[in-house]
């Protein structure tokens, strides 16, 4: 988005927060698409301490998390020095920097409704944490109404999310775009694929990743095992978790850690799956999948966040049995697979390329600035 904003003719200031020293170290290539980039670094016990702050108020933990009092006066100090035509926001938890800005037309893009997912995962955990995670939401969900009100415009990445946004009963106007996909970068290879090889893609310190690939090689594997011994698995993310890695002495599942590049990872694959049944929004991991013209299965709620047609653009399931079967199909039918490969991209680059996304932005923002 900052990239093709600055690629219009817009002068871009970008202001974001990093987490580590690396972190600090890696965004500075950002410098070269945007006119002006300030960031501030979040110590991570002090961001824990605002959250703990949080606990007794009507505040959201995640916005305490994502607070720097640095970065806020920056961004103060910069407003009052230059004349802006838009401010244009990205996820809830950082709107409270701008929420009480007048006079400057503003896009909050809340990308997914975050309370929705605490709600989630509320259900997957036991108590006190369970109490804990929908206390999250019950805050989330007050703030995203709260925030939503204070824009000038409010954005989603999918037609799901922003039914969600629609519902909190919101005055100011609501829209979506979708999100991208370099169709480019993310291309498919002539190298050979192994006909034996199934990938998940995802940072493995994320607990709906964990959660899914720990049920995926428990139960469905074996069963695919069963029909084909040869089966392989490749668990392809930074950070796994302990429990994670010790998925790596399974028969034939492989956990990477950290790489340069999922790319090979993907091309070497007959299948990519993604059996999330914690998903909102949209899972790019799919998308770039299905620009490589590699079949995927997911889960219907994965699904949700993807504007293509299952069983024609790749395939779902939600039982051990349906995922067994699915990714057999692909696995057993050269022909599927070719034809899932081929539907599949052709998708993304007419429904999920990033040229498609931002001529929607483009049309998003000149409405907003012309909103009384």
């Amino acid at each position: 988005m900052i990239k093709h904003l600055s690629g219009e003719g817009h002068h871009v200031t970008v202001a974001s927060l990093t987490r580590s020293k690396e972190e600090s170290d890696a965004v500075q290539g950002i410098r070269d698409y945007c006119d002006d980039f300030m960031f501030e670094q979040v110590d991570a016990s002090a961001a824990v301490l605002r959250m703990i702050g949080t606990l007794p108020t009507a505040s959201p933990a995640s916005m305490g998390y994502f607070y720097s009092p640095r970065l806020k006066n920056r961004i103060r100090a910069v407003l009052a020095e230059r004349p802006f035509d838009l401010i244009f926001v990205h996820c809830s938890s950082v709107a409270p920097y701008v929420a009480d800005v007048q006079s400057i037309p503003k896009i909050l893009d809340f990308g997914d409704m975050d309370s929705q997912k605490w709600f989630i995962y509320s259900k997957f955990r036991r108590f006190p944490l369970s109490l804990g995670y929908r206390l999250e939401g019950v805050k989330l969900r007050q703030a995203e109404e709260h925030l939503a009100k204070q824009f000038t415009c409010c954005t989603c990445t999918t037609k799901a999310e922003l039914d969600t946004l629609n519902s909190y009963g919101v005055s100011v106007p609501t829209d979506w775009f979708p999100n991208g996909v370099d169709t480019t970068y993310f291309c498919p290879t002539t190298e050979p694929y192994d006909p034996d090889v199934i990938s998940f893609i995802g940072r493995m310190d994320y607990f709906p990743n964990q959660q899914c690939m720990l049920w995926f090689c428990h139960d469905v594997m074996p069963k695919i095992r069963e029909k084909r011994p040869a089966t392989k698995l490749w668990i392809v993310g930074a950070n796994p978790s302990r429990a994670i890695r010790a998925l790596g002495h399974l028969p034939n599942v492989t956990v990477t850690g950290s790489v340069d590049d999922v790319r090979p990872y993907i091309y070497r694959s007959a299948v990519n799956v993604a059996p999330l049944t914690i998903a909102r929004g949209t899972q790019n991991k799919l998308l770039e999948a299905m620009a490589m013209g590699i079949p995927v299965v997911t889960s219907e709620q994965a699904a949700g966040g993807i504007d293509a047609v299952p069983g024609e653009h790749f395939l779902t399931a939600s039982t051990v049995e349906e995922y067994r079967d699915a990714v057999l199909r692909l696995l057993d039918s050269p022909q599927d697979r070719e034809r899932f490969a081929y539907s599949g991209r052709a998708r993304v680059l007419s429904h999920h390329s990033w040229e498609h996304s931002m001529n929607k932005l483009d049309l998003l923002i000149e409405k907003c600035r012309n909103t009384p």
